[in-house]
């Protein structure tokens, strides 16, 4: 089992998921000129970034990324898409994206799984949960046949399942605290400091909840993963 992963910048890696997933995942970082591949492995990985998901003159592998996406969608690779990624997952497969009326969703924050999330093989035990946050960019308009799994007060699209077995999360399952205190300091927000200890103080309960998440993904893409097509890499 491989899992192709695309990092989009040197700030937002694997956190908590390399971990949680084990030495299966190939880093892509096309931001250090390594190029997007055409097919994944046999899952996909796409993280998070501090561009928007239309910004293609400042990520320049903004569009094969998307083609990626909607490629591994159409096609039934397992795919899991957090923030950045989930947002190029939308407007690659017909949604929305555009920036948030309500300003930055940023720290932690309270999530709420939606009916559909019952049975749903990532999310079916997340309930009412904590995730860390950090985006102002939202996934306004899902794509056509999106079933949406997660929702919060300022945004209410935070998660959803499209086709076969392709999920998108706003949130960061990935970050530790660590890499969120490294988020705040660079942008220079004022309630960094309250903001870094709030998610120290609930990392029992971000492993608790999102660890199985991502077991649970592992295990999906063991199940449907396939064989690299000859000649892709």
């Amino acid at each position: 089992m491989r899992i192709t992963v695309i990092q989009h910048e040197a700030d937002a890696p694997l956190g908590y998921l390399g971990g949680w997933l084990g030495p299966v995942c190939d880093v892509v970082r096309p931001y250090l000129g390594e190029e997007i591949p055409e097919r994944a492995a046999d899952g996909l990985i796409v993280l998070g970034g501090e561009s928007a998901a239309w910004e293609d003159e400042r990520c320049p592998w903004l569009p094969a990324t998307r083609d990626l996406l909607a490629r591994s969608v159409e096609e039934g690779t397992p795919t899991l898409a957090v923030c950045l990624g989930a947002q190029l997952m939308t407007l690659a497969c017909g949604g929305t994206v555009e920036r948030g009326g309500a300003g930055l969703e940023v720290g932690l924050c309270e999530v709420v799984a939606l009916p559909a999330a019952t049975d749903d093989p990532l999310l079916s035990g997340a309930g009412t949960a904590v995730a860390v946050q950090y985006h102002q960019d939202v996934m306004a308009r899902l794509p056509e046949g999106a079933v949406p799994l997660m929702t919060g007060s300022r945004y209410p699209n935070q998660a959803y399942r499209l086709g076969e077995a392709a999920w998108a999360v706003q949130f960061h399952p990935e970050a530790t605290p660590e890499i969120f205190a490294t988020w705040t300091t660079a942008s220079g927000l004022d309630s960094a400091r309250e903001l870094n200890a709030a998610v120290v103080a609930a990392e029992e309960a971000l492993v608790a909840t999102w660890r199985p998440m991502a077991e649970a993904f592992g295990r999906v893409v063991l199940d449907l993963g396939r064989e690299p097509i000859q000649g892709m890499h």
